[in-house]
């Protein structure tokens, strides 16, 4: 071991000896929400839960984008791209999602024109290559994204790109907490908040939990050194009885956030209320384009007459995972009929989502790093 990952461990050593120390005794343990999926990746990759004491419980929240996103959606996207003058771009962890009765992947097996992309900017330069077809991106994602697809609206305007388009689904973490919190089931002492969400909103975007609900709260990184003293600090306030935000990512998360991302997305986009796949429709926790660029939202240039989503009956619990009601292993899909290679819900689908990490990494071992 080189020097920086001796120094890591004996850290990481002392901060659980610490959480351990601040909650033997306890009746009943401190249940802690990360709401950030890759913070749950990073978690089960690292092994914590199974070095945390007994007293401190880990909950995973609706931290994933793909994971949240409704039926409804994906039945859209799906009829887009089955047109045959649209080429549907998107993040690959949208293929395997199920709509209603198909998904992505199988609407390229049927023929549509589905591709891959990285970015927004990449749906738009397919845009300029292909005039002759209109270029739909699926704008999935929290407010981490919502900046990129703000700079593809703007920069098609700009440049006069007329067939580059964004079906929008883009959410808000804030008031999905919120949403979570009015579950009169919900139990949580304290929330392990997103750091790439912070990096654009800032730490004070999540005050109200200090404010509002008194409840402790810390925005941390995501290697496990950095993780263990987000959890050692939310048990520190929660042992004592106090409530703030504290910020464990401050190499690049600032109180007021990234003012350009924010100047960008109020200027394209203004709230909405939101569907979350397990949430329900939740006021103002979703972004559409504002009437100067409302042209470039596929869904009002070109509206689609689908019925509204049936509800599934395959037994998937997603919803209730989502809201930290169950753990996965809580549903009898999870290891048998729901596994990554045919997953019976979203939850299993992305490689953030709870299901995917908990089936993959359940046994983790401790890494540094």
């Amino acid at each position: 071991m080189d020097e920086k990952t001796i120094k890591e461990k004996e850290l990481s050593v002392r901060l659980l000896e610490e959480i351990k120390r601040l909650t033997t005794g306890r009746e009943h343990p401190l249940r802690l929400m990360e709401v950030c999926g890759t913070h749950t990746v990073s978690i089960f990759r690292a092994g914590l839960r199974q070095l945390l004491p007994a007293e401190v419980e880990l909950v995973s929240g609706p931290g994933c984008p793909v994971c949240v996103t409704p039926d409804g959606y994906m039945d859209a996207a799906i009829a887009y791209a089955g047109m045959e003058d649209v080429i549907v771009a998107t993040f690959g962890d949208m293929l395997k999602v199920p709509g209603s009765s198909s998904s992505l992947a199988e609407a390229m097996a049927r023929g549509g024109d589905v591709r891959i992309v990285y970015s927004p900017l990449d749906a738009l330069a397919i845009a300029k290559e292909n005039p002759e077809k209109k270029v739909v991106f699926l704008a999935v994602g929290f407010e981490t994204t919502a900046p990129t697809a703000a700079a593809a609206v703007l920069t098609a305007e700009r440049e006069n790109v007329g067939n580059f388009f964004l079906l929008p689904a883009q959410k808000l973490v804030p008031p999905a907490i919120r949403a979570l919190l009015a579950d009169e089931d919900a139990r949580i002492d304290g929330f392990l908040l997103p750091g790439h969400v912070a990096v654009v909103t800032g730490s004070e975007s999540f005050s109200f939990l200090a404010e509002e609900y008194h409840l402790p709260s810390v925005v941390a990184g995501f290697s496990p050194t950095e993780l263990l003293r987000g959890i050692y600090r939310l048990v520190r306030q929660a042992t004592a009885g106090e409530a703030r935000i504290e910020n464990e990512y401050r190499s690049v998360v600032r109180a007021g956030g990234n003012p350009a991302a924010q100047k960008m997305m109020h200027q394209v986009y203004e709230t909405c209320a939101a569907e979350w796949r397990g949430l329900g429709t939740i006021p103002a926790s979703g972004l559409r384009l504002r009437d100067a660029y409302r042209r470039f939202d596929v869904s009002q240039t070109r509206p689609l007459d689908l019925p509204p989503a049936p509800p599934k009956k395959s037994g998937c619990r997603c919803g209730e995972v989502l809201r930290g009601r169950i753990t996965p292993k809580e549903c009898r899909l999870f290891g048998t009929v729901c596994v990554p290679e045919h997953a019976a819900g979203p939850c299993m689908v992305s490689a953030e989502g709870v299901c995917a990490a908990w089936h993959k990494y359940g046994g983790g071992i401790f890494q540094y790093g």
